[in-house]
């Protein structure tokens, strides 16, 4: 089996340390993946810190030209990119083709921004020491960026750092998940037919050991995180005073009253708690029905949660397959577990296959449950009734969370009142909190962490601000 290697500067690498990519639907081992030494880790970052210096030296068109490449070279292996997806990380083909359609778009929306992306006229002369003088900003790209991507979206969330990276100029290395590394090599494969500086991206596979010492380099300029608090957290500290972004998760509420069409929210609700197993950031997890619709709803939300087609990822068909592994399903067994045994409800599921878990539905739960509190990542939604509106936006701000909500209602001051009061970075209205296309800003409050994504908005923390005064010339 050939050993799947690092890209280093334009070139492929590999050592004598690696690890083993298994598919957590069937066991069966993928790939081995070299993992870079501390000199191939120093090579790297002087590949990086020098393609900095030329990616600022790159005309704009230049740019968007290699990112509409990108895009392009993404488009023409897209079979390629959704079976590797789905292999590496179990994500049904349905949800892996749907994926790759975003990163796509991603980089066509990065290049479109490398064109537009200028400062602004600053009115100087508002005060009398301004007067003759006219200002205007720039954005400098702030050179090194460090990616770090989780598991969930192999190649999406690995281009949601890359494309605006680039896009603003600057150089970036990529640490994909050693769960899902392939899909993040085969971007790698892509990026070389870019045009653009060898070492611009750099993809490096590097024990967790390593993390600290390259997110404390003082080459590394800005570090870009998305995973788990524990990590993000820990990882900040370490960057000392450099700018990091944190992508952290949370446990998303939806909001349903009862002048919200039932039909769609209940169709919308069970793809936003059980896509992908819900091993999502803005999964379904806290629904909130109003009493007076909730046994139907709750009846037909069941019915179709039972209904999802389980199977090989690999499988047209498949509609919910396994979690990542064992101990992430076992995890989630025992916090369903602990609920039950201290008074929840179960409604549906609760059983464990080995790496798979049923789609599960838990009531009557308390918000001290971990099922509750913590970021579930899995196939499991509570459900719980409400009288008033305004309690059950109190309910869903009891988290420590704050990433996504989502309410579907058709009354306008139910609407205008969640709009202001749910302590949520970002509201979806009559849809589900896994909404989200790429160009939107996309981050969190609370606990879910600091920093946006979404193109135009992760430019703008890749990037310093710089402002420039002239004297008006005189005639």
């Amino acid at each position: 089996m050939d050993v799947k290697p690092s890209l280093i500067d334009g070139k492929w690498m590999t050592s004598d340390d690696r690890f083993e990519v298994r598919s957590p639907f069937s066991g069966e081992l993928i790939a081995e993946v070299s993992l870079a030494g501390d000199d191939q880790i120093e090579m790297s970052l002087v590949a990086a810190r020098s393609a900095a210096a030329k990616m600022r030296g790159l005309a704009r068109f230049q740019i968007a030209k290699a990112l509409n490449a990108i895009s392009s070279g993404i488009a023409s292996r897209k079979d390629e990119f959704a079976r590797t997806i789905a292999l590496e990380s179990a994500k049904p083909l349905i949800y892996a083709r749907g994926e790759v359609e975003r990163a796509i778009a991603t980089f066509a929306l990065a290049a479109g921004e490398a064109e537009r992306s200028a400062g602004e006229i600053v009115p100087i002369d508002v005060q009398a020491s301004g007067k003759g003088k006219w200002g205007r900003t720039l954005r400098v790209p702030r050179g090194v960026v460090y990616g770090i991507t989780p598991f969930n979206f192999p190649l999406n969330l690995v281009a949601h750092k890359v494309a605006p990276a680039l896009a603003s100029g600057n150089s970036i290395i990529v640490k994909p998940s050693p769960r899902t590394p392939l899909t993040a090599i085969l971007l790698g494969e892509v990026f070389l037919e870019s045009g653009l500086p060898a070492g611009a991206l750099q993809v490096l596979h590097v024990d967790l050991e390593k993390i600290a010492r390259i997110v404390s380099d003082d080459r590394i300029a800005m570090v870009s995180f998305t995973g788990s608090a524990a990590v993000g957290w820990e990882l900040k500290a370490k960057a000392g005073r450099k700018p990091v972004t944190l992508e952290l998760g949370g446990n998303a509420p939806v909001i349903v009253d009862e002048s919200a069409e039932a039909e769609r929210s209940v169709s919308r609700c069970v793809t936003g708690a059980f896509a992908y197993s819900g091993q999502v950031c803005i999964s379904v997890q806290r629904l909130f029905i109003h009493e007076n619709i909730a046994d139907d709803w709750v009846s037909s939300f069941l019915s179709q949660a039972a209904k999802l087609r389980r199977g090989d990822p690999l499988d047209e068909k498949t509609q919910i397959s396994v979690m990542i592994d064992e101990k992430a399903a076992q995890r989630i067994e025992k916090w369903v577990s602990d609920a039950v045994d201290n008074g929840a409800e179960l409604l549906l599921g609760g059983r464990r296959d080995g790496t798979y878990y049923e789609p599960t539905i838990l009531t009557n739960t308390d918000p001290e449950f971990s099922v509750v509190a913590e970021e579930a990542f899995a196939p499991v939604v509570v459900i719980e009734r409400f009288q008033r509106f305004e309690d059950a936006v109190e309910m869903s701000n009891n988290s420590k969370y704050g990433l996504q909500a989502g309410v579907f209602s058709n009354d306008l001051r139910n609407i205008e009142y969640a709009e202001q009061s749910l302590e949520f970075a970002g509201v979806i209205v009559n849809d589900t909190p896994i909404f989200r296309v790429d160009n939107m800003p996309y981050g969190g409050w609370k606990e879910s962490g600091f920093g946006r994504e979404g193109v135009r908005y992760a430019m703008d923390e890749m990037s310093e601000l710089k402002l420039i005064v002239h004297e008006r010339l005189k005639a």
